[in-house]
């Protein structure tokens, strides 16, 4: 079971860059947000992943966690920041 953890650990650090392109070159600063709460997402799973290989799956859930907080709150401040100032997009 542990092959198939690593194995998708392999997999999703490939898909993990391609949003990336989205944040580079998204037309508008909202896709670029998207892109980054992709990559945040993809992130968080795979911290889940890293967990079940070292078998203390409720230490890295618990940084998981944290780390989707951070993410979102994060996300939610540069949205409202890009929605009340349209100037500077």
């Amino acid at each position: 079971m542990q092959d198939v953890f690593l194995y998708l650990a392999i997999v999703l650090s490939v898909i993990i860059p391609l949003p990336f392109y989205r944040v580079l070159k998204g037309p508008t600063i909202f896709d670029r947000l998207l892109g980054a709460s992709a990559i945040g997402t993809k992130t968080l799973v795979l911290v889940c992943l890293i967990g079940f290989l070292y078998g203390r799956i409720e230490l890295f859930v618990d940084i998981a966690l944290a780390y989707a907080v951070l993410n979102f709150i994060g996300l939610v401040a540069v949205a409202r920041y890009f929605q009340s100032h349209p100037k500077e997009r």
